[in-house]
């Protein structure tokens, strides 16, 4: 499994918090062992405890896709590496879970979790990936949806940098919020120029 599959992790913790609708949805354990997907032997050392911690790694985590947002490589880098020194990872070489035509093992890099807790895991891992996407993608692959009010971090992946939604339900919405504009500008414009006509024929 490449590292940065890992990334997703990272978007989804941002992505629990919704902060221009004041939505919150990591409140418990079960949110938590949630994120955690696939990884479900991971999520059973989940206690309440990293509801607490995971949010604070959360706010962190959004101000480096926030940076990277605004343009500023340098702080969206300096904000990752910070967390990257608080949550080291213990990188190894795996092959027990594929094989290939002969049934020998297909070795790939993996990350051993030798955690302290769920929190320390998880994070360690998100930011990992997110390091592996910034690094071979760039740091203009993380973005904050324009869509107001969603705010979601995504990962673009587009083969033309060109993303600046994290769904096609923000760009159709966002996309007919400015259709809407438009037409009330038309309008406007519109009913200036008939009053304009309107005040000459008087004169």
């Amino acid at each position: 499994m490449e590292l940065a599959y890992y990334s997703d992790y990272a978007v989804r913790l941002v992505n629990t918090e919704q902060p221009e609708r004041g939505g919150d949805s990591l409140t418990s354990v079960e949110a938590v062992r949630e994120l955690f997907g696939v990884a479900q032997q991971a999520a059973r050392r989940a206690t309440e405890s990293d509801v607490t911690r995971l949010r604070a790694v959360r706010s962190r985590l959004r101000a480096v896709f926030e940076a990277a947002d605004r343009g500023d490589e340098v702080l969206a880098v300096d904000l990752l590496n910070a967390l990257m020194m608080e949550f080291p990872v213990s990188p190894q070489i795996s092959g027990h879970e594929f094989r290939d035509g002969e049934n020998r093992p297909k070795w790939h890099m993996h990350i051993a979790d030798h955690a302290a807790n769920a929190t320390a895991g998880f994070t360690a891992t998100a930011c990992m990936g997110l390091a592996f996407h910034l690094t071979e993608l760039g740091v203009d692959r993380l973005g904050i949806c324009e869509a107001k009010p969603c705010r979601n971090a995504y990962l673009d992946t587009s083969t033309n940098r060109s993303r600046r939604y994290c769904s096609d339900r923000c760009a159709t919405r966002a996309n007919v919020a400015a259709y809407r504009a438009r037409k009330r500008r038309e309008s406007t414009r519109t009913a200036e120029s008939a009053q304009d006509a309107t005040a000459r024929g008087e004169r």
